[in-house]
């Protein structure tokens, strides 16, 4: 079993009581990650990055899964969400977060498209990104740190540490490489079969683990995010509060909720209910409804790459970005 779900507390205290050295000094790291070339970085104070708990792989993640036809899963409730990715001239795919709760990156190839899924669940940030990073094929892991409460993935080929939810490299040879993000979205699998009644799902991996529960039950509650030192929101927005991220601007699922469909700076968001979160109750399909959003360019149609994710995660890692408050 993965160690962050069981150390979430424990690590949080032990934390706050270690010497800041020990928490900025990249040396100690080096024998766990001896082809990792620290002095290549963008990490300006280190002090940032924190483990959450398991080491290197501790979180394992998966590579080349099996997949059923959507009309033989009979074990995923109708409001559990799924990650769909929808690429032209393959068959849709749907990868329940009951799985990438589990995981938290899935490595796989979509017809000539080869594909990093990934899910953090302290940020609530689900992105699919192309694995192709300057014509080379790279293979993504779960490092075992945080940064700004946000998985640290790394690649196998040269263990370069990357920012999920910024797609960015950090650490490593491909400090400052960005990763292409494809267009997804989080909908619930009774959404995704009922427009997709052929599509494939990710069929359930061979791991022992409790598939369809929380480890993180009532996070999505929480006042504080975990092992996070960051500044709150501003507009008294909850840290905790969901909002739809494209690019730089934040839209606060909460004003979505109220209006059903906005359509501001190109784009078109909208929100129906129907979706369970992920981080609430300890059974996954029996949580409270936070709804389901997709985004399309305003004027195209087309689908466009955005996030959902916390708003203390937006406020981290775009602390000029632009709130839109409908104000």
């Amino acid at each position: 079993m993965p160690l962050r779900p069981l150390l979430l507390s424990l690590t949080a205290s032990v934390a706050l009581l270690m010497p800041q050295v020990a928490l900025s000094n990249p040396g100690l790291w080096e024998r766990e990650w001896p082809q990792t070339d620290f002095t290549n970085t963008s990490v300006s104070d280190w002090g940032e990055i924190l483990s959450g708990g398991p080491p290197k792989d501790g979180i394992p993640a998966l590579s080349d899964p099996r997949f059923l036809n959507a009309s033989d899963e009979t074990r995923i409730h109708d409001r559990e969400p799924v990650i769909t990715v929808e690429i032209k001239g393959q068959e849709p795919r749907a990868y329940p977060i009951r799985f990438l709760m589990w995981h938290e990156i899935v490595n796989d190839q979509i017809g000539g498209t080869p594909v990093a899924v990934t899910f953090c669940p302290l940020c609530n940030s689900g992105l699919v990104f192309d694995r192709r990073v300057n014509g080379e094929l790279r293979t993504f892991g779960v490092s075992g740190k945080l940064r700004n409460s946000d998985m640290v993935m790394y690649d196998r080929e040269t263990e370069s540490w990357w920012q999920q939810a910024v797609g960015q490299g950090i650490v490593g040879a491909h400090t400052g490489d960005t990763l292409t993000q494809l267009p997804a979205w989080m909908e619930s699998w009774a959404e995704y079969t009922a427009r997709n009644p052929e599509g494939l799902v990710m069929d359930e991996p061979n791991w022992s683990r409790a598939y369809g529960q929380n480890p993180y039950q009532n996070y999505d509650s929480s006042r504080r995010p975990f092992l996070y030192r960051g500044e709150n929101p501003p507009h008294d927005i909850p840290p905790l509060m969901r909002v739809v991220r494209v690019g730089s601007q934040a839209w606060p699922m909460e004003r979505l909720a109220k209006a059903g469909e906005i359509i501001e700076n190109g784009v078109r968001i909208n929100w129906t209910s129907g979706q369970a979160s992920a981080l609430d109750k300890a059974n996954i399909g029996a949580s409270k409804d936070v709804g389901t959003i997709r985004v399309y360019d305003a004027e195209s149609g087309a689908n466009v790459p955005h996030d959902v994710m916390f708003a203390f995660a937006f406020h981290a890692f775009w602390p000029d970005g632009t709130w839109m408050l409908g104000k």
